[in-house]
């Protein structure tokens, strides 16, 4: 079989979020009180971050991310650094399921309420720092929300039609921001950067787009519309950096909110879309069969997300090997490589694993994909 790759995504690699500390969980809660400083907050953040630099290291991870532990939320801490973006007190409500019900999760709502802007490099301290710590021993990755998640929840009705009376104007300035962004995170060493997209998995549930269509705007086409985003954004993205997008159906406390396959945005996502690779949840029967992966280009890679992150149990190397097999009925295997399903802790919250069981899980990936695919 073919060997290792020498450039991101690796053979082995993972989502991003991992488990938030004790330590750093009660530091976050006294700031949100008022009994810590910013700054002690963030003393109590680069020790944190320095153990899971090294957690992954020893793992043998060689794409190394900080576990997204300076956030509360995976994309929202992005979001309303956003110029023209401000937080409003209405919530959102998504009722996630599980095996033993459902939860609601109510964030703020955002309103577009000014032109879109971007007057500072939206984590780009947070880089900085992560890429300091990772030293030689790896490649500092960065997770940013995909274009798609400033407008999927709130719609057309959380952008100000006085502002963007022409919601084309909206998707212009929405893919110029984030081109500039990127050639930001360039500018200061970012390599390895990671849109993460949800609405590409939601969007195949038909009760998803239902909801779309229910507040007026397209179900069946708003998924060419976030692609032509997406691409917008990346037509002239710095030479030299790889750049991926991971798609899921919902992770907040082991928890998901849509279900199916790929099927009905494959061809177009995994045909058209201008990344270099996909992240594919792939841990359950919630997520379809791998007939989609035929339509990804020769070129692009797909990093299966077979260990999942929702539950504790530890899947085997064989069944992982089995899936992978009957992945390349679709795909070559030099295109396929192997992730959790998502990250640990989309949310501060986490999902209902410990920390010894998340490390087992990220080791299985790097031990199975070392047997698969050979010792890099």
């Amino acid at each position: 079989m073919t060997g290792p790759r020498e450039v991101p995504p690796y053979r082995a690699d993972h989502v991003g979020s991992l488990l938030r500390p004790p330590a750093l969980l009660a530091a976050r809660g006294a700031h949100d009180e008022g009994r810590l400083s910013t700054q002690e907050l963030r003393v109590a953040e680069d020790e944190a971050i320095r153990d899971v630099v090294a957690m992954q290291e020893e793992v043998g991870l060689r794409a190394i991310t900080d576990g997204e532990l300076r956030r509360a939320s995976w994309h929202m801490d992005f979001v309303y650094q956003l110029g023209g973006v401000e937080r409003t007190e209405d919530a959102m409500k998504s009722r996630f399921r599980n095996d033993g019900g459902t939860i609601e999760f109510t964030p703020s709502r955002p309103r577009v309420h000014e032109r879109l802007s971007l007057d500072h490099t939206i984590f780009g301290e947070d880089f900085t720092f992560l890429a300091d710590a990772v030293g030689g021993g790896g490649t500092p990755k960065l997770t940013i929300p995909s274009p798609s998640m400033v407008h999927y929840r709130g719609g057309r009705a959380a952008i100000d039609t006085a502002v963007y009376p022409d919601i084309d104007d909206f998707w212009s300035d929405l893919a110029d921001v984030y081109a500039l962004e990127i050639q930001r995170l360039a500018e200061i060493g970012c390599t390895y950067l990671q849109l993460d997209d949800t609405s590409f998995a939601y969007l195949n549930d038909p009760a998803q787009r239902a909801e779309f269509d229910a507040r007026g705007e397209h179900g069946d086409e708003q998924h060419l519309t976030y692609i032509a985003t997406i691409n917008r954004a990346l037509a002239n993205r710095p030479a030299g950096m790889t750049i991926t997008t991971h798609m899921c159906r919902g992770n907040f406390r082991s928890s998901w909110v849509a279900e199916g396959g790929y099927d009905f945005v494959a061809e177009a996502v995994l045909g058209t879309l201008e990344v270099d690779a996909f992240f594919m949840e792939y841990d359950d029967e919630r997520s379809g069969g791998f007939e989609p992966l035929r339509f990804v280009p020769r070129d692009k890679l797909v990093v299966l997300g077979l260990v999942t992150s929702k539950r504790p149990a530890l899947e085997t190397k064989d069944e992982l090997k089995r899936r992978i097999e009957e992945a390349t009925r679709y795909i070559d295997i030099d295109q396929l490589c192997l992730s959790p399903q998502c990250g640990f802790s989309s949310t501060k919250e986490g999902n209902s694993l410990t920390f010894d069981e998340q490390r087992a899980k990220l080791a299985l990936v790097v031990e199975t994909a070392n047997e698969v695919w050979g010792t890099s």
